[in-house]
């Protein structure tokens, strides 16, 4: 791979009847340590199309809680650590930034924007102000750093983290984040500004276009594992949030979708095949594995359960029920159309095959990742369900257990409960 190299500042010489061309990526003032980068590309990894980064899950999981290996014909085969995908791979560039060798996008490697060595509320931005801060933003010596779309943002995201929703207090020994902490500087919410430990929400470019919220920003929450729509005001005030600039390739994340004509769809910028239609019927987790293992379909039998990251890849952010009447995707796929607990028409939640292990006793396995590619329901404590955090929201559901129990939603934002969600299946072309 393309690495990562700093030259230091060459004169050109000449020779007798030619020159040698010394070209820079990078060139370094010895009188006064400031680094000078050319804002171009030449520096980072040739890469092309929309490479998926693998979750790094490597635990296997059954119901509740971390089991053994499984192989082909055992209950659980064919979840995340089954197909592990592409393994994670990031330079630290020496200079406050990192580069990740499987997306060629370069990324500062700290929420430590101030430079105090700490990261706490004072590093973070109203959205407004994120957005602005592109313009004097030099981490490196570069200036063509930009905020992340969702489909970046997330592409940070490792599932070797737990969630930590259950966590009280300010603790945080033995705490996973959903980040590589070996190449990226990152801590917990401020408890000490009264926030909690949980209150690592990332902002992104990605603005809920949805007409039945107040504006709404995608983030992704880094703390514990989960991608959610946040109103920009809070508490009379703006809501802050943390943020990871980006630069590099700016065509990452974009799908090329072919129909194939036999009820699947090819992505070229992937190299994953999919399903056109989805199951056309809820199930609980371990059946949606099952069902996939067991899948064949247009002359394949290869057919599995999308991980997290590549069920968010498919994600159009663009969309939404309320505003384009479909689901959360392109237009060349088929949704099955349901009833939400608000009685609306809606469209499913979509299992992957990645477990959100919790920090909890005896249910560290027991949730199971999805994606909403409907709304994301909530009931806020006034027997009100609406759509608390957005479709293209990714949170999680219990494996197993009966949806009545939760009729009422859970936790503070009332989230719904549902446990039988729907599959999209997924085979590697390549």
């Amino acid at each position: 791979m393309t690495q990562i190299i700093k030259f230091k500042k060459f004169t050109t010489i000449l020779f007798a009847s030619f020159f040698i061309l010394v070209t820079f990526t990078a060139c370094s003032d010895d009188d006064t340590g400031i680094t000078e980068n050319d804002d171009t590309e030449e520096n980072l990894p040739d890469i092309s199309g929309f490479p998926i980064v693998g979750t790094n899950q490597t635990k296997f999981f059954n119901n509740t809680t971390e089991t053994t290996t499984q192989s082909v014909g055992d209950d659980f085969y064919g979840q995340n650590a089954n197909y592990p995908g592409t393994t994670p791979s990031y330079e630290d560039n020496g200079d406050e930034t990192v580069t990740d060798m499987v997306t060629g996008l370069m990324w500062q490697q700290s929420f430590d924007h101030n430079g105090d060595g700490s990261i706490d509320v004072d590093d973070k931005l109203s959205y407004t102000d994120v957005l602005a801060v592109v313009d004097t933003t030099t981490t490196g010596g570069y200036t063509d750093w930009r905020v992340p779309t969702i489909k970046e943002m997330y592409s940070l995201m490792m599932f070797s983290g737990r969630d930590i929703s259950s966590v009280e207090g300010d603790n945080t020994t033995g705490l996973i984040p959903f980040i590589n902490t070996d190449y990226f500087d990152f801590d917990y919410g401020d408890t000490s500004a009264m926030e909690r430990l949980i209150d690592v929400q990332c902002a992104t470019t990605a603005v809920y276009v949805s007409d039945e919220v107040d504006e709404t920003v995608f983030g992704v929450n880094l703390a514990d594992g989960r991608i959610k729509g946040y109103g920009t005001g809070f508490n009379n005030g703006d809501k802050l949030y943390n943020y990871l600039l980006v630069r590099g390739r700016e065509t990452y994340g974009i799908n090329e979708y072919t129909d194939n004509g036999d009820g699947t769809i090819t992505d070229a910028a992937t190299g994953l095949m999919w399903m056109q239609d989805d199951s056309n019927t809820s199930m609980v987790w371990q059946d949606a594995i099952t069902y996939a293992e067991n899948f064949e379909y247009a002359g394949f039998t290869d057919w599995r359960l999308p991980d997290a990251k590549e069920l968010q890849g498919i994600v159009d952010y663009t969309k939404s029920p309320a505003t384009t009447n479909s689901a959360t995707i392109d237009d060349v796929f088929n949704s099955t159309v349901i009833e939400n607990e608000a009685g609306e028409d809606d469209y499913p939640w979509y299992w992957s095959s990645t477990t959100h292990e919790a920090e909890s006793d005896g249910m560290e396995g027991g949730w199971g990742v999805y994606l909403a590619f409907g709304r994301c329901m909530g009931n806020m404590g006034t027997d009100t369900w609406s759509d608390v955090h957005g479709a293209g929201a990714q949170r999680s559901d219990p494996k197993g257990g009966d949806p009545s129990e939760f009729e009422n939603g859970h936790g503070p934002q009332g989230d719904a409960i549902r446990i039988y969600n729907y599959a999209r299946l997924v085979r590697d072309v390549n």
